[in-house]
């Protein structure tokens, strides 16, 4: 008897399953085709009924008035550049704090993991107020940097990493250090390979995070020339506010690139977030 059919015996459920993923799949799907069919629409459009939005005639003519009409590729410039940065900021620094914490003897390691965790139970929204007076007194506000460096503070990642760390056999380690590994050549050459789809997981997860972050750039920037695509888009559809078309259009713009990136790297995320350790 086939492995399919053994499973199908042992779980009666699974076609009820099945048809539940598919459903979650075409609800969290639909808003997407709709604004992509949506984008395509002349502009002036008047639809009388849901139906019609998808239904011809279509045109290009809007998103070659977007990208004339807005700075939309400038928006999406320092997302990226910001995005980037960040990103690889974050996991030099937590990935070091993980390794000390998990690989590393040392007093107070535990207490100094359990405040990593308690950083977790404070909303970002909290820290908006003493961040802006910290960034504004070291002068930074307006600028790349005073966007980036909040970024980098990333508890999440600590987490995630220490714990794949955690699955680093300690017999791996003690044979390095025979070897006459020091503590960074441990952390660059024997741990950091072991730990691939973790650091996939956290760099993915950071880039999206900072991709979408509205509210801090919102309030650090005065310059136009330094909106990210969370900022500038809101402003671009200030001025369209009775109409659909060319709002969807530079959203679906923007969107591009985030979904691009997840179905380059969905296999990552999954595989570090699941924890599945190291084989052998």
């Amino acid at each position: 008897m086939s492995q399919s059919l053994l499973e199908n015996k042992r779980d009666p459920f699974r076609p009820v399953k099945v048809l539940g993923s598919f459903v979650m799949a075409l609800l969290f799907i639909f808003p997407i085709v709709w604004m992509i069919f949506v984008s395509l629409k002349p502009e002036g459009t008047a639809a009388l009924s849901p139906i019609e939005w998808f239904l011809p005639p279509y045109t290009f003519t809007n998103y070659i008035d977007v990208t004339l009409g807005s700075d939309i590729f400038l928006w999406i410039w320092n997302s990226f550049f910001i995005g980037v940065v960040t990103t690889f900021l974050t996991l030099v620094i937590t990935s070091m704090a993980a390794f000390a914490i998990s690989k590393m003897r040392f007093r107070y390691r535990k207490a100094l993991f359990l405040f990593f965790i308690a950083g977790l139970m404070v909303p970002g929204e909290a820290m908006i107020i003493p961040l802006y007076e910290i960034i504004g007194s070291m002068g930074l506000l307006d600028t790349y940097a005073g966007l980036i460096l909040p970024g980098i503070a990333a508890p999440l990642g600590v987490i995630i990493l220490k714990s794949f760390f955690d699955g680093v056999p300690d017999e791996l380690i003690e044979s390095a250090k025979l070897d006459g590994c020091n503590d960074f050549r441990l952390y660059w050459n024997v741990v950091l390979p072991l730990a691939k789809s973790a650091l996939a997981a956290v760099g993915i997860l950071t880039f999206i995070a900072s991709w979408n972050n509205f509210l801090w750039p919102f309030l650090a920037i005065i310059s136009e020339s330094l909106y990210t695509l969370p900022v500038g888009i809101p402003m671009f559809n200030s001025n369209y506010s009775e109409t659909y078309i060319l709002p969807m259009t530079v959203n679906a713009i923007a969107s591009l690139p985030v979904i691009i990136a997840f179905l380059f790297f969905e296999k990552q995320i999954v595989k570090g977030v699941s924890f599945s350790g190291i084989k052998g």
